[in-house]
């Protein structure tokens, strides 16, 4: 049965039986993957401190830094293929990772309430992503992704991956708002179609839409290759997550 989904971040933790601090950690590990961030006054900090390593140093081929939560997670066993989200062909699991649905619905309006701190090497994100308990459930709505050199830039869109029945359809939209500024990021995700929103206005529409179970994923990003100092601290601000299901909506 789907549930509606009201997180304000009121405690002083994140309510793990909801979320996942950890990016992918079947590809590396719950040590190496586990996002930096708190929690007060109703607000969700991720964040990139200079000390945080590398993200799959010695098989991602950029550099990557990364601070991120998600509210679905699963794999195979060590060594097998079957993974969430495999970044290069016949990638192999090297920590395997029990079943875990904190929140994953099947159609709904999806929205978060937030801001980034980003320079010209980092980005932020949300997006709801494909289970893969199969590989063909691996479609992703890219609700919204900012990166630093373009920060009026939002990407949107449907990305297809290893989905045949979908088609890659994004765009990054030039919007006129400063995202260190607090803004509503939203979809409402129907049979067949996607609508995306920001601070309730519909910026596109994308006229296709996965059919299963995706689990929501919030983080910060950082690129360290791509120059800049090493001392700034990338940061995705978080005051609420709200889903609705589609017969809510």
């Amino acid at each position: 049965m789907a549930v509606r989904m009201e997180e304000r971040f009121d405690g002083d933790d994140l309510d793990t039986s909801v979320w996942c601090p950890f990016y992918l950690s079947h590809w590396s590990s719950r040590a190496e993957s586990a996002a930096t961030y708190s929690v007060s006054d109703g607000e969700l900090r991720l964040f990139i401190p200079p000390s945080q390593g590398l993200w799959c140093a010695d098989r991602h081929e950029e550099p990557l830094r990364v601070s991120a939560l998600q509210t679905g997670a699963f794999s195979g066993p060590v060594g097998s293929t079957v993974g969430q989200q495999p970044f290069v062909p016949g990638l192999t699991v090297r920590e395997e990772q029990p079943p875990f649905w904190g929140y994953t619905p099947t159609y709904g309006r999806f929205e978060a309430r937030m801001r980034g701190v980003v320079t010209e090497r980092s980005m932020v994100a949300f997006w709801l992503s494909g289970i893969e308990d199969r590989p063909e459930r691996s479609g992703e709505i890219c609700v919204m992704e900012v990166f630093g050199s373009a920060p009026h830039d939002v990407g949107m869109g449907v990305h297809a991956f290893r989905d045949p029945a979908l088609r890659e359809v994004f765009e990054t939209p030039w919007l006129d708002l400063d995202i260190s500024d607090f803004h509503l990021y939203g979809v409402d995700w129907r049979p067949g179609r996607v609508t995306f929103n920001v601070d309730g206005r519909v910026v596109r529409v994308v006229h296709q839409a996965p059919d299963y179970p995706m689990q929501l994923m919030l983080g910060v990003f950082d690129f360290p290759a791509r120059g800049g100092s090493d001392d700034d601290v990338p940061e995705l601000v978080v005051s609420h997550v709200s889903g609705q299901p589609l017969q809510q909506v």
